[in-house]
């Protein structure tokens, strides 16, 4: 039987990027000529983009060309500081730990192939990851579950045998959604009473705090009993 695994959302949880998401998409939506502000766009980081923009972009007054265009716009701004993107403190040491329990570790991600390669490559930990997903892998991401359930297809486990880690209420959401338990990290920029009302499970301040309590932590439960069981 296949070890129980840990599911990493990437963006805010793993790496410090959310505020530069937002900063790229306050370009975009001035570039195109809407005028959203930062709060709502930070409010919705997190979100599958397609439902981002319908969230976001007012029917009325644009077209579907308009939104293609604020995206494309944002992909390019963003990439246009990835020299800014780091790991969030302790990242590298959570990971380990996972690793090292044996568990798995899958990246259960919703971010675009090109901009998941950046994010890797900022992560630089590619060699104790079992699995991974992006938004190429479903039709709808978060918060529908449906990234959530591929990410477990891949690590061939159920959703009984999994515990995801993200920054977001859309991560909790489609985490709930797919019956996994989640553990939210306010390095993204939500805190705690909103991560908890929405079901989170246990939250950190960021990974570094989450690996400081990793045995006491849902994390270190699910290792403990596959230690137990081994």
């Amino acid at each position: 039987m296949p070890t129980p695994a840990i599911l990493f959302d990437i963006d805010g949880t793993l790496v410090d990027s959310n505020y530069l998401h937002v900063h790229a998409w306050q370009r975009a939506f001035a570039e195109v000529g809407v005028d959203v502000e930062s709060w709502r766009i930070h409010r919705g980081i997190g979100m599958d983009g397609s439902s981002l923009l319908q969230e976001l972009m007012p029917e009325d007054s644009s077209s579907e060309d308009t939104k293609d265009r604020a995206k494309d716009l944002h992909s390019r701004f963003y990439r246009e500081t990835a020299h800014l993107l780091k790991p969030l403190p302790g990242t590298r040491r959570l990971l380990d730990l996972v690793a090292a329990t044996g568990l798995q570790v899958v990246l259960a991600t919703s971010a675009p192939e090109d901009e998941l390669e950046l994010l890797r490559k900022v992560l630089d930990q590619d060699e104790i990851v079992s699995a991974v997903t992006s938004s190429g892998d479903v039709d709808t991401a978060k918060p529908r579950p449906d990234i959530v359930e591929v990410a477990l297809q891949r690590a061939g486990v159920g959703a009984d045998r999994a515990v995801f880690v993200g920054d977001s209420i859309w991560d909790i959401r489609a985490a709930a959604r797919a019956g996994v338990e989640c553990i939210g990290v306010e390095s993204g920029g939500v805190d705690r009473l909103r991560l908890q009302d929405e079901g989170a499970v246990a939250v950190y301040r960021n990974p570094g705090d989450l690996a400081d309590q990793f045995d006491d932590s849902p994390i270190g439960r699910l290792a403990a009993g596959v230690s137990t069981n081994r």
